[in-house]
C-alpha cells in the first residue's frame, strides 16, 4: 500500500465503473497475492480503493490511458488547462471543444490537453457518459449540471504522487497482451464491457471497435490459460446466459450473482437493478 494515502477515488466517472460494487469485490478478493493486473482499468475503482503497491494497468482506449500518464507525469499542467475549461464551460465552448476530433485540431493538440479535453467532457456532458461513433468521434449531449466539479487539486495531485511513488506500469493495448508477464501467485482483475442483457441493449461504443462475443470468447479462453499458470483471477460481468455457458464448466470456477443499479442507458425504463456476476478461479 502506499505510505501516505489510504484509498483514492477515480479522477472521472466512467462507463461500467465499480464503485457500488466495492464492498463486494473487496470480499472476493485474494487474502494474498503478489503483483495486481487489471487489464480494463476503466475509472479504476477497485484499483484506487486497495492502491496496489506494484501493479500494471491498462485499457484500449487511448484517450483515458493518456489521462493516467498526464495525470503521472503532467499533472499542473493538467489542471492548468482544466481550470481553463472550468472558466469557459458552456453548452457551446463543450460543443466546439467535442468537435475538434472531427478536423485538423484534434491532431494538433498535446497529450495534456487532449487529458484535459476528455477529462472535461466527462464532467459536463449527458450522464458521464463515454461514447464514440464509428469515426471514433465523441457524440454525447451536453449535460445539464448546476455546478460541475471540473477541476478537483487535491484528488488529482494525490492520484499523481501514488502513480508516481509506486511500481505502476501503464499500458495501452488489447487485454491479452497486458497479462503476458503473470506469474503464479499474482493476481487479475477483468472488468470487460459487458454482454448486453438483451438484443437490444449492447453497449459496443467503449471504443469504435466495440467488444463482442468472440472478445467474449477470448477472455474466457484466457481466464483459463490464467487459472492453469497458477495465477488468481477474479470477473465481473453481466448475469446473462452466454457468460453462464462460457464458464459454468471451468473446473474451479466460483460464480456468485451480485445485485447492482445500472445508471447509464438511453432510456430510463433501462436503468436500476440488474444482476451481475464475479467469477473466481480461487477460494480465500
Amino acid at each position: 500500500m502506499a505510505e501516505t494515502l489510504t484509498s483514492l477515488k477515480p479522477f472521472t466517472k466512467w462507463t461500467g465503473g465499480k464503485r457500488q460494487l466495492l464492498p463486494e469485490l473487496i470480499t472476493n478478493m485474494p487474502e494474498q497475492y503478489n503483483r495486481y493486473y487489471e487489464p480494463f482499468i476503466g475509472g479504476g475503482a477497485l484499483f484506487f480503493e486497495v492502491l496496489p503497491t506494484h501493479a500494471t494497468i491498462n485499457d484500449f482506449n487511448t484517450d483515458l490511458i493518456y489521462t493516467y500518464e498526464e495525470i503521472r507525469d503532467n499533472v499542473s499542467e493538467l489542471i492548468d488547462i482544466l481550470k481553463i475549461h472550468n472558466e469557459n464551460n458552456s453548452k457551446e465552448y463543450y460543443l466546439d471543444l467535442r468537435s475538434v476530433d472531427r478536423d485538423e485540431r484534434f491532431q494538433k493538440m498535446t497529450k495534456t490537453e487532449k487529458a484535459a479535453r476528455l477529462l472535461y467532457m466527462l464532467r459536463v456532458n449527458f450522464n458521464g457518459l463515454y461514447r464514440v461513433n464509428s469515426k471514433n468521434q465523441f457524440n454525447v449531449p451536453y449535460g445539464r449540471y448546476k455546478n460541475p466539479k471540473i477541476v478537483n487539486e487535491d484528488l488529482l495531485y494525490n492520484i499523481s504522487r501514488y502513480l508516481n511513488q509506486n511500481d505502476i506500469e501503464i499500458l495501452n493495448g488489447d487485454f491479452v497482451d497486458a497479462v503476458t508477464d503473470t506469474k503464479e501467485g499474482d493476481f487479475v482483475y477483468f472488468d470487460p464491457p459487458y454482454a448486453p442483457v438483451s438484443l437490444t441493449s449492447a453497449f459496443t461504443s467503449y471504443t469504435h471497435e466495440g467488444f463482442d462475443l468472440y472478445d467474449q470468447e477470448r477472455l474466457r479462453d484466457l481466464f483459463v490459460e490464467l487459472t492453469n499458470k497458477g495465477v488468481k483471477v477474479m470477473l465481473s460481468n453481466s448475469d446473462v446466459e452466454i457468460i453462464h455457458d462460457l464458464y459454468d464448466d471451468i473446473p474451479g470456477v466460483d460464480i456468485q450473482i451480485v445485485g447492482a443499479t445500472r445508471m447509464i442507458n438511453s432510456k430510463s425504463s433501462g436503468r436500476g437493478k440488474v444482476n451481475e456476476v464475479i467469477i473466481r478461479n480461487y477460494t480465500k
